[in-house]
């Protein structure tokens, strides 16, 4: 890196040690040396109207310039009077008063008093005319002649009026610096007149995607290339916490032209946020381009972070410039966990407290000594209190982030977290909303059609893959309400029912063909049943297979077919049918075995195995909530039945 570099670091420079990313930092150091190198800093401030000044933090303590309510004001329609007039009055001696020939509405100022034995008609909002000192309701009067009334009730001094200033005094701290205005500060400000206020400058942020495997939403993607989810994400969390996001792009792996960028953006800009060119890959080039932007440059190139190791961190000229990883989850916890805190600070915002729970994780979850890792959850009410169950999709899928309810911390001097632990579930908002039922076993998208209904209906559903033997054993200890399972009992030849156990029956789902797929044309499998395509891959030392994961019905089935052999392949077990699809669509692997609507959605040849059974296993215990039958309902039901045969599947 240093070869790179046209500034030499001073002795004072390599103090902050400008090649720290050959040294993996703890999360809190990396933190801490990253503020320290910021803060203090002055927030700068900027006059905004109440309408653009929603979210922000006030710059500067604001005080009333007016008394609210500016006069005294009726707080009913009725009569203004001298509450001294009626202390005498009740039901059965009413005093009688004349009227006073006007009538104070909102916005008219009296201009007649009230004397002794006289009232003035007055509305909701109006002006206390003078001598006045009490507002008598108009359902406690009734008319006494052509100017007169009766009034049965007496009045205290007081009664139904709000005085000058009771609401807020003049001079008066309305607001504090800090505050964030929302819709109840603005109303606070507009009452008292105030139509501009001193804010914190939102930091202007620079984000830049890298890399050449990137395309835009919406453009065509070629091969080998991915759509550019970090760009999108990381622009709203930028806006969600206080700062002014502007997206320059995706940067090819070019040297010139991503410095280029970097210093136009710095130069425009508060902070810098990159995402890939970090993990020191043969196009990760944005770590080498800091040095040369600004001093002290990087203050910390690798934290003891799981996702997110690869994070730089970096001040160039007093702006922090922050390279993500790649991996828009990695991106999108370190973002979270070690940017948002600096960004608000920046925006003048108070540091986020996010609410937490505690919940029992149902499997074990294996960790690596060293690193303190981060795992994304998705909360289920069980019988004894909440179940966290890991997404475990990995640092580059971006529904783990989206799907989950939070995350649980495991501390880096642990190597795992054992089944049943108790764990504190930091949540990604305010309040979890448990799901109104909960699927967990084998996925297939027939699953999706048919709780499409329930989710138009307002009905959160959780679906968890797991397979259908775990989706069984999350069943018997009560954490779902139906386990989607197709596994095949050898010794009575029958699907499902063999497995179940006390507390659980079964509701019989849909058929799909199970089968062998290939790509079209290939004569090692063309014209075959599935037995003869899987020996002749099996004479084929160059034939690469592609399997399923320990616990799915179709690793199975698989098994049957290979008897005891384990070809290439064998060990890349994915965990879904498309991803078996996708594996041979793209020449990774020869064949795998995956469902028939998934091979002809990829075009793919198919050869027929075995119609599986594709069932439900139903706690019982749960069998008369809204949403279970909700989902039963919606099963049996003619639109249910005709979506599942139009996706290729056959009811039961």
């Amino acid at each position: 890196m240093n070869s790179g570099m046209t500034k030499t670091p001073s002795p004072r420079d390599r103090d902050i040690d400008q090649d720290q990313f050959l040294t993996i930092l703890s999360r809190e150091d990396a933190l801490a040396r990253f503020e320290t190198a910021l803060f203090p800093r002055a927030v700068p401030a900027e006059q905004r109207s109440l309408a653009d000044a929603l979210g922000c933090a006030l710059a500067e303590d604001v005080t009333a310039p007016i008394d609210v309510p500016p006069f005294d004001r009726s707080n009913v329609d009725g009569f203004a009077v001298r509450s001294a007039d009626l202390a005498s009055a009740g039901e059965a001696s009413p005093i009688r008063v004349m009227l006073n020939d006007e009538v104070i509405a909102c916005g008219i100022a009296p201009t007649r008093p009230v004397l002794s034995g006289t009232a003035t008609p007055i509305a909701t909002g109006g002006p206390v005319p003078r001598g006045a000192d009490a507002v008598v309701m108009v359902e406690h009067t009734q008319p006494a002649g052509p100017r007169a009334i009766e009034i049965r009730r007496a009045a205290s001094p007081g009664q139904f009026v709000s005085y000058a200033g009771s609401d807020i005094a003049r001079g008066e701290a309305l607001l504090r610096a800090g505050t964030i205005i929302g819709s109840r500060e603005i109303g606070m400000l507009a009452a008292c007149g105030i139509a501009q206020v001193s804010v914190a400058r939102r930091p202007r942020v620079a984000i830049i995607s890298t890399g050449d495997e990137l395309v835009q939403p919406g453009q065509p993607l070629r091969p080998a290339a991915i759509y550019d989810t970090n760009g999108a994400i990381v622009t709203a969390a930028i806006t969600e916490n206080g700062g002014e996001a502007h997206f320059v792009g995706a940067i090819p792996d070019d040297e010139t032209q991503l410095e280029s960028a970097m210093r136009q953006a710095l130069a425009t800009s508060d902070m810098v946020v990159l995402s890939g060119g970090t993990s020191k890959g043969a196009g990760d080039v944005s770590h080498r381009i800091i040095g040369r932007l600004g001093m002290p440059g990087i203050i910390a190139h690798g934290v003891a972070l799981k996702p997110g190791k690869p994070l730089c961190l970096a001040v160039c000229d007093g702006k922090p410039v922050i390279i993500l990883p790649g991996f828009p989850t990695s991106a999108m916890f370190t973002f979270h966990d070690m940017i948002v805190p600096v960004l608000r600070r920046m925006a003048g915002l108070p540091l986020r407290f996010d609410a937490k729970v505690n919940a029992r994780v149902p499997v074990r979850i294996a960790s690596e000594l060293g690193r303190t890792e981060f795992v994304m959850v998705s909360l289920v009410e069980g019988v004894d209190g909440l179940i966290a169950y890991p997404t475990g999709k990995g640092s580059g899928a971006i529904t783990s982030f989206a799907q989950a309810d939070g995350f649980l911390k495991i501390d880096a001097l642990a190597d795992q977290m054992l089944a049943g632990a108790k764990a504190e579930v930091t949540l990604f908002t305010p309040h979890v909303r448990v799901p109104d039922l909960v699927i967990v076993g084998s996925h297939c998208t027939g699953l999706d059609l048919v709780t499409a209904p329930l989710a138009h209906a307002g009905l959160v559903v959780r679906t968890i893959a797991v397979g259908s033997l775990g989706g069984l054993a999350a069943a018997k200890r009560g954490e779902c309400d139906f386990a989607p399972i197709h596994l095949f009992d050898e010794k009575t030849e029958t699907y499902n029912t063999p497995y179940l156990s006390d507390g659980l029956e079964l509701v019989p789902g849909w058929r799909r063909m199970q089968g062998i797929v290939f790509r079209r044309g290939d004569r090692r499998f063309e014209g075959l049943s599935a037995e003869d395509a899987v020996r002749a891959a099996l004479a084929d030392p160059a034939c690469i297979m592609v399997n399923r994961n320990q616990g799915a019905g179709t690793r199975i089935l698989i098994d049957r077919l290979l008897g005891g052999a384990r070809p290439d392949g064998y060990w890349n077990q994915p965990r879904s049918h498309n991803a078996v699809a996708a594996a041979v669509a793209q020449r990774r692997a020869d064949w795998g075995m995956t469902i028939a609507p998934v091979a002809h959605a990829s075009d793919l040849g198919f050869i027929p195995f075995a119609e599986e059974h594709y069932d439900f296993a139903l706690v019982t215990a749960r069998k008369q909530r809204p949403a279970v039958q909700a989902f039963l309902d919606a099963l049996a039901s003619d639109a249910g039945r005709a979506g599942l045969e139009q996706a290729g599947f056959r009811p039961a």
